[in-house]
């Protein structure tokens, strides 16, 4: 492991000295390139050199016990002791940081919430479900943006489209993707009995340009009124886009913004992500066979958590974890369970030794 990190040393040392070449400054596209890997490789480095100065001070405190007085010797057993719990702890940091990272997590992502079975109540669990994630997406410091929205009649969402912009938002989010299930009383009911429905979650890879190439010829676009709230100048005018990709049949609407044009952009950028997901996903398959992942199971279809609430519940049924707290969980306290998540994923990786 010390070889490892040692090279790894040697990786950052020489990645610094690349971002102050004038030559590479100038290079957008490199120096994104490296800066991301200089991001990546500080976090291990900054574990490593710390882990380091833990054994040079096991290392005295040893001289200490076999040659100091007997005070100083005292002192140095109690510190190894702590030291020792450090040194524990460093360690598996650093094997979970040595954890191969799948290329897609440092991607912003698109979240998509469509409300599934249960008429209106599925689309107010949809608006629930979007108000949750916005609000852990403020707590991680993440930039959010409506993209696309269809209100549904009686509030909430029948489908809802937003842009998340930070670090590691795919990563984070991408155990999301799934069924949520919901078992409560709903508004509209009159008879106060419990009723199940369903909204289904998607997290995307937001794909750069350079991962996926579309050609113009590919795109079918058509124009359409915007519906719903927006003005006068919305409901007079032909904004709203709709573009179909015509070899994959994959078809995305943006109505959000002010003209048409900004709506083209929108769309494209929805566009890229679909198809883009579309290949990670075929990818994913490929090596399926391989290695099959107990959290992130890639079928959209899987119920993966239900929220329960009259019991005040929240259970993940992929790694079977049940919090009480639902109250503060459908307010965005959901950090607990994405750190469960990604330890079981990780954990895994590590039985797999990839």
């Amino acid at each position: 492991m010390i070889d490892k990190l040692y090279a790894i040393k040697g990786r950052f040392e020489q990645v610094s000295l690349a971002l102050t070449n004038p030559e590479i400054v100038s290079d957008n596209k490199q120096f994104s390139k490296l800066s991301k890997e200089y991001r990546q490789l500080e976090k291990i480095v900054k574990v490593y050199d710390a882990y380091m100065k833990t054994l040079d001070n096991i290392a005295f405190n040893k001289e200490v016990l076999e040659s100091g007085d007997e005070e100083m010797r005292e002192l140095a057993k109690e510190e190894t002791e702590a030291l020792q719990l450090l040194k524990d702890e460093q360690e598996a940091d650093i094997r979970n940081l040595l954890i191969p990272k799948d290329p897609q997590d440092e991607k912003n992502a698109m979240l998509e919430i469509r409300g599934g079975t249960g008429g209106d109540e599925a689309s107010l669990f949809a608006g629930d479900l979007l108000r949750m994630y916005l609000r852990y997406c403020e707590t991680k410091g993440w930039s959010t943006s409506i993209m696309n929205e269809t209100p549904g009649a009686a509030g909430g969402y029948k489908e809802v489209v937003v842009e998340v912009t930070g670090d590691d938002v795919y990563g984070t989010l991408k155990f999301e993707s799934g069924v949520h299930r919901v078992q409560r009383v709903p508004a509209t009911e009159t008879q106060g009995r419990v009723h199940t429905s369903a909204a289904t979650v998607a997290i995307l890879p937001e794909a750069e340009e350079v991962d996926v190439e579309i050609r113009d010829a590919d795109i079918k676009m058509d124009t359409f009124r915007s519906s719903g709230a927006g003005g006068q100048h919305v409901n007079k005018t032909e904004s709203a886009v709709r573009l179909t990709h015509i070899p994959s049949g994959v078809v995305v609407e943006c109505q959000e913004g002010r003209s048409q044009h900004s709506n083209r952009d929108i769309a494209m950028k929805m566009l890229r992500s679909r198809i883009y997901e579309a290949a990670v996903r075929k990818h994913e398959e490929a090596i399926a066979s391989q290695r099959k992942s107990l959290v992130s199971t890639g079928d959209r279809s899987a119920k993966i958590r239900t929220y329960n609430y009259p019991q005040g519940r929240v259970t993940d049924h992929r790694i079977g974890m049940t919090m009480y707290n639902l109250d503060a969980f459908m307010n965005g306290d959901i950090q607990e369970m994405v750190q469960a998540l990604q330890f079981a994923e990780n954990a895994e990786k590590m039985k797999m030794g990839s």
